[in-house]
């Protein structure tokens, strides 16, 4: 009889467990989709920001066609390469801070209020992408939290849970702070 309970005990608590596991899965799903849904907002509102930006600023066609490429290639990244994602993102927010850059030297670009619209929108989804980040980085860190601590790694590896990658930054230049001179 003691010996039926310490396996219902065991069982339970393996349940319970198993049962963590899944959450702590799907809570990282859920992040990961936040980041998507704030990431498509972006890639949608380049086109506009670009034929904004062609009206004004000829000169600067290289750029303009870098955004696009960049764009176009975060769209083209499989679901769930939070990695391949994360790397070609990166890339893209350099190319629209070029972009943001280059408007500086437009100062009728800068007066439109079309291009005024679509920069405070772009401002408002990057705020939104980089708290959808740091959600899914806690829902990363709490899902591999639980894959390897014991007891809990045990059944992760028997029910093949994984490690979630992080949305990071790769390149270490982006995490530099700006020099600013007066």
């Amino acid at each position: 009889m003691i010996g039926l309970a310490i396996a219902a005990v065991v069982a339970l608590y393996a349940i319970l467990l198993y049962n963590g596991l899944v959450k702590a899965r799907q809570v990282k799903e859920e992040a990961w989709s936040g980041i998507d849904v704030q990431l498509k907002r972006r890639a949608d509102l380049i086109p506009n920001l670009i034929e904004t930006v062609k009206g004004y600023a000829k000169h600067e066609r290289e750029t303009l066609e870098q955004v696009v490429e960049l764009r176009n290639k975060a769209q083209a990244v499989p679901a769930g390469d939070v990695e391949g994602r994360a790397a070609v993102e990166g890339m893209l927010g350099q190319a629209l801070g070029r972009l943001m850059a280059i408007a500086e030297a437009y100062p009728d670009l800068k007066a439109s209020q079309n291009f005024s619209e679509l920069q405070a929108s772009l401002q408002m989804v990057e705020d939104e992408i980089q708290m959808s980040r740091r959600y899914y980085n806690g829902a990363a860190r709490d899902l591999n939290v639980k894959v390897e601590s014991f007891p809990s790694n045990l059944l992760a590896s028997a029910f093949s849970f994984a490690k979630a990658p992080y949305f990071e930054i790769e390149n270490a230049a982006d995490r530099a702070v700006p020099a600013v001179k007066f």
